[in-house]
């Protein structure tokens, strides 16, 4: 692939989905241009029908009050089944084995209690170094709660001397090592600093391999890159919806408990929501919960929130679903590869070193860049150059083109502004 303008123009316009750009609320730098936003890995944009879709939940307050609960077409009672159904392509589940509901740590402290069951023998729980803080922070605390020093309890995987990247292998052979102590492998499905995408089917499969529970944090991995957490076994999965997923700021989050747990007796924290929807309003004692992912929520749920991640969802399945999003993704990503690396070559020294994998399938849509020298100033000139991206101590800068609303001319214009302050 040539890096170059014609090249750019030539991939949109057989972009299938160009049109989708248009659809989405870009930060403009004028009446007339709009920013180039590099930073869905952190908060997507906002879809232009979401405002439209909220407004209409309000006016079924004004219209039902309470009884917008039951009497809408789409009542708020069930409303998260809207969610459930478009949520199974995006990660590659059943219906009943996923529900949008509250926020990710919130999730995942709630899914510890029914998943991590340690006992003297299995008490361990392996995880990547330095993965997303809040992940570490609900293991620690998880850990001391049943009376175990997490610096013994917490087995980490760090990456190679002088590498950025975690090889596979060494996931697998830090489970096969500490099998016999294990009760549980969590990690991340993209690591947040790095972009690297894990092989989960593999790590999955060693793990079950060794009577091992699986859970994921895929806060980086919904809506960027291929899942299919129901055929690989996953035992549970969390994720945030505020960014590829493009559901807004604190957006309510998701889960997935897989099949193979629904008709098991694992504890949980239990409330009012998650009781069999049959019954609910008897009010009795005794908690039933409902079959599925659906059993685990415990609040009644935000009816605007949900509209929004609704509305975001339906955008998915209109563009074809992740199969179109991940062709676009990969040429997209490489062709940001290809402007730092035509920059480096333009400078004549490999100034901006790529941390994220080289395998296009080793990552999803997110490239982070180690700036050898002037890190921040060179991040500072690109927000003053209207290219919105995101600054990571010491020295990263991670940019992530989104299919869904970004085009090959944006990147290419990158390219040129790159360029432009390495002179």
């Amino acid at each position: 692939m040539r890096f170059d303008l014609q090249t750019a123009q030539l991939l949109d316009k057989q972009d299938k989905l160009n049109g989708f750009k248009d659809c989405f609320f870009t930060p403009r730098r004028s009446e007339d241009e709009c920013k180039i936003y590099l930073c869905g890995n952190s908060l997507g944009l906002q879809y232009s029908g979401v405002d439209e879709a909220i407004e209409k939940q309000l006016n079924i307050w004004e219209r039902y009050g309470v009884e917008g609960w039951f009497k809408p077409k789409k009542p708020w009672l069930t409303y998260h089944q809207n969610c459930q159904k478009l949520l199974t392509d995006i990660v590659g589940a059943k219906e009943i084995e996923v529900c949008p509901m509250n926020s990710l740590t919130v999730n995942l402290h709630f899914l510890m209690i029914s998943f991590y069951q340690p006992t003297a023998q299995k008490y361990k729980v392996l995880t990547i170094a330095s993965d997303f803080p809040s992940d570490q922070y609900a293991l620690e605390t998880h850990l001391k709660s049943r009376g175990i020093d997490p610096k013994s309890g917490i087995v980490e995987v760090a990456p190679r001397p002088n590498e950025h990247m975690i090889h596979t292998e060494d996931i697998l052979k830090t489970i096969e090592d500490n099998a016999e102590e294990l009760a549980l492998v969590f990690i991340s499905g993209v690591h947040y600093y790095t972009g690297q995408y894990f092989d989960l089917e593999a790590i999955t499969k060693k793990a079950k391999e060794k009577n091992i529970l699986i859970g994921l944090d895929l806060a980086h991995a919904v809506g960027n890159v291929p899942l299919k957490l129901h055929d690989w076994q996953v035992d549970f999965a969390i994720w945030c919806s505020y960014k590829y997923l493009n559901a807004g700021p604190g957006a309510i989050a998701g889960i997935f408990v897989h099949q193979n747990h629904h008709d098991s007796d694992l504890p949980r924290l239990a409330g009012w929501w998650g009781y069999d929807e049959a019954t609910r309003f008897e009010m009795k004692s005794g908690f039933v919960p409902m079959v599925g992912a659906a059993g685990w929520q415990v609040s009644t749920p935000n009816i605007l929130a949900l509209t929004a991640l609704e509305t975001s969802l339906k955008v998915f399945e209109e563009a074809g679903g992740m199969t179109v999003i991940r062709e676009k993704s990969l040429l997209l990503t490489r062709f940001l590869e290809l402007a730092i690396l035509e920059t480096n070559q333009h400078l004549g020294y490999d100034w901006i070193e790529i941390m994220t994998p080289k395998d296009p399938e080793e990552r999803g849509c997110q490239l982070s860049l180690l700036v050898k020298s002037r890190g921040k100033e060179l991040f500072d000139f690109l927000t003053k150059n209207d290219i919105i991206g995101d600054w990571r101590e010491p020295n990263c800068i991670r940019l992530s083109p989104v299919p869904l609303y970004n085009s090959f001319e944006q990147i290419w214009e990158v390219g040129q502004i790159l360029k432009a302050f390495g002179v």
